[in-house]
């Protein structure tokens, strides 16, 4: 039996509307506070989901004794520092991807998170679905037999901005760290439970990429996995161009397509995962039903955890979304992307014994 939380907000941008939507009139979810360093658009957001407090300081946010959980939905180089914080005040932690902007970052998260004693998850919300619970069902009951290569991506065409954060090298901007990880998280799901574990780990990553010459982050870039098992996966993401945004898994006995995997409803419903079996001359259709958006989802499953501290599987536990960041920062070094925030200056005598 999940208990109710009461929410704060971290970040009042975009995604943290849809998720205040699945929060707010549930049964799950109380949201209490929101803090943006932007006053206005605070006390917007509050006004929106009639929350009682807005904070143009996050930290007061963070002293308010009656936030039990803190959704973190800041841009990404924020992540980390406001997960941290977060932890450190005692808070339990829904922090939205990626969880920090590389790996290292991601383990000074969930060692705050122990260190601390609170619920932390990454906020994959596509991996507390039930389509995705029944997809793993699919795969490890054998319903195409031995997996063998894995295809996703996710990728979308944004108006060309620089300043945007999408395009912007200062706020971790590209498709890998934005949506890039949901196909890479996909890819080590099947993987993992092919080789029946929970999520596997690719022994090589291979990609090419293009890093634009004015918003130098990646633009659009596809990446080849191989784990030790044999699986191959192919993936790609983007965000200066439209992919079919759909995941597909071979097998030695047919192929499964997920037509929707990342949102497999906007607000509930019904969707489809289809089996393809060798032999058949039509698909099978496999209906999933689910009640609240893929957000809601999510909060719901954070409430019902909490004494847990972590998610189980298929959701991304700690030891997952480290594992999914080691892959994006292969991903990112092999073609080549490094954030300026990233790079160690050298002190100049260092500098002067180089030359």
């Amino acid at each position: 039996m999940e208990s109710k939380l009461s929410w704060g907000i971290i970040g009042a941008g975009r995604i943290a509307g849809v998720f205040a939507e699945g929060v707010a009139g549930s049964d799950f979810g109380a949201l209490v506070a929101v803090g943006d360093i932007d006053a206005g658009r605070a006390q917007d957001f509050a006004g929106r989901f009639d929350i009682r407090a807005h904070h143009a300081d996050p930290h007061d946010l963070l002293g308010e004794e009656h936030v039990e959980a803190v959704y973190v939905s800041t841009p990404h180089p924020f992540h980390a520092e406001w997960a941290i914080k977060a932890a450190e005040a005692g808070k339990h932690i829904l922090v939205e991807k990626p969880i920090g902007l590389n790996r290292a970052e991601a383990m000074a998260v969930v060692e705050a998170a122990r260190a601390n004693d609170v619920f932390l998850a990454e906020g994959y919300m596509y991996r507390c679905h039930p389509q995705t619970a029944e997809l793993v069902d699919l795969v490890r009951g054998g319903a195409i037999g031995e997996v063998r290569v894995i295809q996703a991506d996710f990728a979308f065409d944004f108006p060309f901005d620089a300043s945007s954060r999408l395009l912007s090298q200062a706020l971790g901007g590209g498709g890998i760290l934005d949506v890039g990880g949901y196909p890479v998280s996909l890819a080590r799901l099947i993987a993992g439970v092919a080789a029946g574990k929970d999520f596997d780990e690719p022994v090589e990553v291979k990609a090419v990429g293009h890093i634009g010459p004015v918003s130098r982050v990646d633009e659009y870039t596809t990446a080849c996995l191989k784990f030790e098992s044999g699986v191959i996966a192919q993936v790609g993401t983007g965000a200066q161009v439209n992919m079919e945004n759909v995941a597909r898994i071979y097998g030695s006995k047919g192929w499964i397509l997920v037509p929707s995997p990342w949102i497999p409803t906007q607000s509930g419903g019904t969707s489809t995962v289809l089996v393809h079996r060798h032999g058949s001359s039509e698909p099978e259709e496999i209906r999933v039903e689910a009640e609240g958006s893929p957000w809601s989802i999510e909060a719901r499953t954070v409430a019902a955890h909490i004494a847990d501290r972590q998610l189980p599987p298929p959701a991304m536990s700690w030891d997952d979304s480290l594992g999914n960041m080691h892959v994006l920062d292969m991903w990112r070094e092999s073609i080549g992307l490094v954030y300026d925030s990233e790079k160690v200056e050298r002190p100049l005598a260092e500098e002067k014994r180089r030359e």
